[in-house]
This record gives C-alpha cells, sequence and structure tokens, in this order.
C-alpha cells in the first residue's frame, strides 16, 4: 500500500493550516499520502522555487550564422580519443572542472550572451559584437587581435567550432590578465543590460536581463491583452517601468498568453481571477508553469515563488519561450503549404520539411529580397543593421491592392537613402507601422542587431504578410504534406521541456542523429558512454554513417542497458525516421521516465501498471467514488474518474456544477476533458496528455494522466 491513514493522538488539539494559509480542506476520512521530496517533473506544484543555475529561455534551436562561420556546441562533452588533436585538447582542457560552479554560472549566463539564440553556435562575428559592446578601454586593432586569438585558441581540436567548455577554458585563463578583467566587468554593464543579485546574497552570483528586451515584450503582452476583462488590473503596463515583473505575479498574465501562443491549453474555468488568495495565486502559478512545460517550454529552474517575486531573468525567459511558440506555430509546412513556394532548385519537399522555423523565416526574407533583385541576408543581425533589407522586404509583402477585399499599403521608401543608420531604421519602422507590423524593435534594437528581437519581428511580419502564393507544381505529392499526430506532439514538447539541446522541431528529423535520444537515456538514469557518440558538426562525406552509428548504439542501449522491448527496431529505422518504430522507443522513454519517478517517491519500490491502477482505486473507494477496472475502462471517456481522483487529491478543487456526468455529447465529453486536464496541472500534476486522449480512451496515455496524479498524491502534505 503506497499509502497510510494518521490520526492524531487521543486528546490533542491540531489547528489545521488550511485555516491561516487559505489552503482547501484535508481529505475526509484523515487520507494521508506520503510526503516525499518533490520530483522535478510530472508532480510539480511549483510551491518552492527550485535553484536556477541557468536561465531558461528557449532560444532558436539553429543560428542565422552563415555556414562558414557557424559554431557549434553540442550539450554534452565532446568525445576524447587517442588521437594527437585530441591529446592536445585535452592537455589543454585541463582545469575546466575546476572552475568554481559560482564562475561557471556567470560564463554560462556570458556565453548566452554571446550566443544570443541560446543553441550553443557561435560565430565570429558574434564574438567581434561582443567585445566593441562590451566598450573595452583597447584600440581597435587590438580588440581585432584579441577575437582571433579567442577563434584559434578556443577552437582547441581546430575543427572551426567553439564548444562551451573551450569558451570556459579560456575566459578563465584569461582572468590573470587586464583584458580579461574588463570583459568581466563588461559582460554585465553591455548596454540595455540589467544586473540582479543571485537569490543567494553569500553567492555574490548576478542575473542580468535585457532591458530592450522587457520592453518589447511587455508592449506585446499590452497589445495582446489590451481587450481582455481579466487582464485589466494589470494593464497597461508602463514599458520603461518594472511592472511586467509585478503583473505576471498572480498568474492570469502567463495563463492568458499561453492560450495565445497556443489554443485550448488551459480552460479558462480553471483560472483563479477573483479575491485572489496567497492558495489560489499558487495555483494559477502551478497551471501556468505545468501548462507552459505541456506545449514544450523548459520550466525546471523556475519555481512559483520565482514568479510571485518577480525574478526578472527568470520571467523574462519564460514569456519569451511562451510567446516564440506562439509566433512559430504557423511557420510549418503542414500549416502553410504557401512555403512550398521557398523551394529552391533541386531541392525535394522533404529538404523544406527539414528546416527550422528559423531557417524557413531567413529562407522567405531572401525570397523576397531576391524577388526585389537586392542581395541576400544571412542572419537578423548584422546583415540587417542597416535596415535596407527590411525596407525591401517590406516593399515587397505590403498589399498592393490586386486581391479582394483588401486595400493597396503603399510603402515610402524614400528613407532607404538616409545616412543615418539609426535615423534611417526609424524611417523603416515607421513603414511597418502602416502595416500594423511596428512590434519587437526599436530603431536602436535593428541598428545594434539584437538576434532575438529581431527574429521575432520577422516572425511576426511573416504571419500577418507572408506574401506566399501556394505553386501551381503537379509536381509536388501533396498528400506526403502532414502534419504532426497528437502522439508526436505529446513525445515532442516532453523532450523540449526536459531541456534537450538541439531543441525538437521535427521529431523525426531531429531526431536522426540520437544526441536527443541519448539526452532522454541519461534522464532515465541509463548511463551513455559519450566517447562512443559522434557529435556535430558532421562532415559532409560520411555524415549519414556517423549518425547511424550513433542510433546503432542508441538502440544497443535501450536493449540492454535500458531493458527495452526493441524487437524488430535497428538503428537504420531511427536514422531513417521510421514513424512507428521511432514512436516504440519514444514511448518506452516517457513511461520509465514517468515510472521512475514514482519509484523515487516510493523509496525504490518497483511501480507499474497495476500498482497505479490499484493505487487510484484505492484512493477512489475511500472517498466512496467509482473505480477503474485499468487504462482501457470506458468510463475515462467521461473524464470523470480522472475529475473523483483530483478531488480525491484536493478535496472540493472540482466544481462539480460546471460537468455534465450522464447521456453525454462528444462535445461534453471534451469539455470535461479540457477541464480535467487543466484541473490536474493546477493542482501541481504535471500532465502532457491532451483532453482528446481522455476522451478517445488512449491507454497510454491515459496511463501517464493517472501516473502523473499518483505522483501529486503521494507528495501531499
Amino acid at each position: 500500500m503506497l499509502f497510510h491513514r494518521t490520526t492524531a493522538p487521543c486528546g490533542s488539539q491540531q489547528i489545521p493550516a488550511q485555516q491561516c494559509s487559505g489552503a482547501p480542506p484535508p481529505a475526509a476520512g484523515g487520507l494521508v499520502l506520503p510526503v516525499s521530496q518533490q520530483p522535478p517533473y510530472f508532480s510539480s506544484d511549483h510551491s518552492r522555487s527550485q535553484k536556477h543555475s541557468d536561465v531558461c529561455s528557449l532560444q532558436p534551436t539553429r543560428s542565422h550564422c552563415s555556414s562558414s562561420e557557424r559554431i557549434q556546441t553540442p550539450k554534452q562533452p565532446e568525445a576524447q580519443r587517442p588521437s594527437a588533436g585530441d591529446l592536445s585538447r585535452q592537455e589543454k582542457m585541463a582545469g575546466t572542472s575546476h572552475i568554481p560552479a559560482e564562475e561557471m554560472e556567470e560564463l554560462r549566463e556570458a556565453f548566452s550572451k554571446v550566443d544570443v539564440d541560446g543553441n550553443g553556435h557561435i560565430c565570429t562575428n558574434e564574438l567581434t559584437e561582443l567585445f566593441k559592446a562590451a566598450n573595452l578601454p583597447l584600440p581597435g586593432y587590438r580588440v581585432r587581435e584579441i577575437v582571433q586569438e579567442l577563434s584559434r585558441t578556443m577552437d582547441l581540436n581546430q575543427d572551426g567550432k567553439i564548444t562551451f567548455d573551450e569558451f570556459a577554458k579560456v575566459v578563465h585563463d584569461l582572468k590573470s590578465s587586464e583584458v580579461a578583467k574588463t570583459f568581466r566587468k563588461a559582460i554585465n554593464k553591455k548596454e540595455g543590460i540589467c544586473s540582479v543579485a543571485g537569490t543567494s546574497e553569500q553567492s555574490g552570483t548576478q542575473h542580468s536581463y535585457s532591458e530592450e528586451e522587457k520592453v518589447a515584450f511587455v508592449n506585446w503582452v499590452n497589445k495582446a491583452l489590451e481587450k481582455d476583462p481579466d487582464c485589466q488590473h494589470v494593464l497597461p503596463m508602463d514599458p520603461s517601468s518594472n511592472d511586467l515583473f509585478t503583473a505576471v505575479g498572480d498568474g492570469i498574465v502567463l495563463c492568458k498568453m499561453i492560450n495565445l501562443s497556443v489554443a485550448d491549453t488551459i480552460d479558462e474555468r480553471t483560472i483563479n481571477k477573483k479575491k485572489l488568495t496567497p492558495f489560489t495565486i499558487q495555483e494559477n502559478l502551478n497551471l501556468a508553469l505545468n501548462s507552459a512545460s505541456a506545449i514544450g517550454c523548459h520550466v525546471v529552474n523556475i519555481g512559483a515563488e520565482d514568479l510571485k517575486e518577480g525574478r526578472q531573468h527568470l520571467v523574462l525567459g519564460l514569456l519569451w519561450q511562451v510567446i516564440k511558440i506562439g509566433l512559430f506555430a504557423d511557420i510549418e509546412i503542414s500549416r502553410n503549404e504557401a512555403l512550398i513556394a521557398l523551394l529552391r532548385d533541386g531541392e525535394s519537399l522533404e529538404d523544406l520539411v527539414k528546416l527550422s522555423p528559423e531557417e524557413l523565416l531567413l529562407r522567405w526574407a531572401n525570397y523576397h529580397l531576391e524577388e526585389a533583385g537586392c542581395p541576400k541576408i544571412n542572419n537578423f543581425s548584422s546583415d540587417i543593421k542597416d535596415s535596407k533589407a527590411y525596407y525591401n522586404i517590406l516593399n515587397q509583402v505590403a498589399p498592393k491592392g490586386d486581391e479582394e477585399g483588401i486595400p493597396p499599403i503603399p510603402i515610402d521608401m524614400s528613407g532607404i537613402r538616409e545616412k543615418e543608420d539609426l535615423t534611417r531604421a526609424e524611417c523603416m519602422l515607421e513603414q511597418a507601422d502602416r502595416l500594423g507590423c511596428r512590434q519587437f524593435v526599436t530603431a536602436t534594437d535593428v541598428v545594434r542587431g539584437n538576434p532575438k528581437l529581431n527574429l521575432a519581428y520577422v516572425a511576426n511580419l511573416f504571419n500577418k504578410y507572408p506574401a506566399l502564393k501556394k505553386p501551381e507544381n503537379q509536381d509536388i505529392d501533396w498528400s506526403s504534406i502532414e502534419g504532426e499526430t497528437r502522439e508526436e506532439r505529446t513525445f515532442r514538447n516532453w523532450m523540449n521541456s526536459l531541456g534537450v539541446n538541439p531543441r525538437v522541431n521535427h521529431l523525426y528529423v531531429d531526431l536522426a542523429d540520437a544526441l536527443v535520444i541519448f539526452q532522454l537515456y541519461e534522464k532515465i538514469k541509463v548511463p551513455v558512454d559519450w566517447d562512443k557518440v559522434n557529435k556535430p558538426p558532421y562532415t559532409k562525406l560520411g555524415s549519414n554513417m556517423k549518425k547511424l552509428e550513433n542510433c546503432n548504439y542508441a538502440v544497443e542501449l535501450g536493449k540492454k542497458e535500458a531493458k527495452f522491448s526493441l524487437v524488430g527496431i535497428a538503428g537504420q529505422d531511427l536514422n531513417e525516421g521510421n514513424r512507428t518504430l521511432t514512436l516504440a522507443l519514444l514511448w518506452q522513454l516517457m513511461r520509465r521516465y514517468t515510472l521512475n519517478i514514482l519509484e523515487d517517491l516510493g523509496d525504490g519500490q518497483k511501480v507499474n501498471d497495476d500498482t497505479i491502477v490499484t493505487w487510484v482505486n484505492d484512493a477512489l473507494t475511500q472517498a466512496g467514488k467509482g473505480t477503474i477496472s485499468g487504462f482501457k475502462d470506458g468510463s475515462i471517456s467521461s473524464s470523470m474518474p480522472v475529475l473523483d481522483l483530483i478531488d480525491v487529491i484536493q478535496p472540493g478543487s472540482i466544481r462539480y456544477d460546471l460537468l455534465k456526468t450522464e447521456d453525454l455529447t462528444d462535445e461534453e465529453k471534451l469539455n470535461n476533458a479540457k477541464y480535467a486536464i487543466s484541473m490536474a496541472r493546477k493542482i501541481g500534476a504535471r500532465v502532457y496528455a491532451l483532453p482528446e486522449d481522455l476522451v478517445e480512451v488512449k491507454p497510454k496515455m491515459v496511463m501517464t494522466v493517472f501516473a502523473c496524479l499518483m505522483a501529486r498524491g503521494m507528495r501531499r502534505i
């Protein structure tokens, strides 16, 4: 039995904590479930702030550097092979492990500022920009020498790529020099960068955030929610103040923004909106954080306390993830077939499908620049600083009056001749404003080449004025353009919420080298020998063989170490993106991850499907509720067993007056399921399943819902 009853000693008088805190009443019958340490996922009420050693920022997964400049950073350590070059690398990297944790945290923040895309790629021009922005008291030629030296020295394995470990080692070694001292100070003194103290006064840690990003996000939220009656108590926010960090404190704004990015993620009936107490605010923040995780945000370092206290870098990191997911939602071929117009000569549809949203945006921008007879760009930072590319894109996408019901909006191009970059940028944004697209960037952001904000600006422009036409090409197999299934989306969001690197945009494309799978193995405590793993960048010659070797090793680990059932699955199936067999492996990874959490809560006691069903039925029986026969039980279609269990775990939480319980139509079943999934997240269960999974009684996803609720119940305080 995984729970027990407790009774107070005879004659003792206990004052319920709920009377003081506004928490819900205790379970009827004195049902108390074992108290255990909060697990990282699936049972997360975020009641206490978790560690935040890294700024949580879900950023573009691929850099917009040109291929000759691109520098990629695998998340894991480089394999160390017994070659002369690698021995040299080991010698040079010696000492990295001795860098203090606080210093490593500072270096990670510094690295993230250099690589604004946040994907582990470093370009030489990004290094140059950092030193220029750092205002080093050195002549220009000396700064260029330092950048060249850093590029040469940091590229320890001479592959043209700089990893975070290499970056950390070199900067650490530089600290004895005056340049290093200035560099370290400059990291937190860049213009537009604000520094705030870390959570521990003793640590001396500082976290920083971008003032420009804060202003951009405030303006975006103000516009997005300006007519929402539930947000009028905090809107409009003043971009020049810290209103944002206070406004997110009750969870309502975050819940609303999540729904704008992915519609119907949160059932509005579950948001606490009036007469808020500390407890109901906590519920809103649980709901927001667990829902953000369910749509693929990485929130492991963010707790409800962080949001209540308005920790700036964490608030901005989470908000950027939510905004970006919404901006990128339709930059995908299955949802916008007109993107096929971006196919180049000699390319197949599969080649286009493989591109990330960032790469598609760059392709889109260059498509319109080419149509205008203008030079192409390689990124949304240094290449757009003069605003000329933007001017020409605006002129191309603006309505010409050739579509019925859409009046023309002529773009005034005279500003492109302005001599000053800042003046030219302002003129360009005035034209963007005529299209209703002056969002995310100021003229200064354009001139400085802020990659994150410029990426958002272009994505918003694309969403409003794609100016693409679906080609009349009979050679294209339109039936091959399939959107991802619910199951695929659930797996993808689960992986991304765990912080895998690179971010998974296309399930089968992005798993083809198995790097993400190795990271998932580590999450379920299956050791990975990284010396056996081939890491990017892969050389063009033999690259697929390297990826295939990885996939073979991934299958071997699954069979020998994880003891998965992988009959008939080979590395080639993962490499080629065999849907059925890839999903079979992913399901076993997700299932093991879930069961591991339950076993940790149960002091190592083995857990299987029968254990979960028994726990659920015991809890329901003690509360006088109906039970289930298993995860295929037809009654689950109404969501009532799930709702009843939630009400057992947190008594009084379910409003049964909002539900239809008998003779349900399909629409009523779906309404119940939406309410159930959101309520599970609201009480602290990190549920990834979708409402349709309950309505259709998908046993695998149903199992995860009950397992998440079991984890939440076992963590009862």
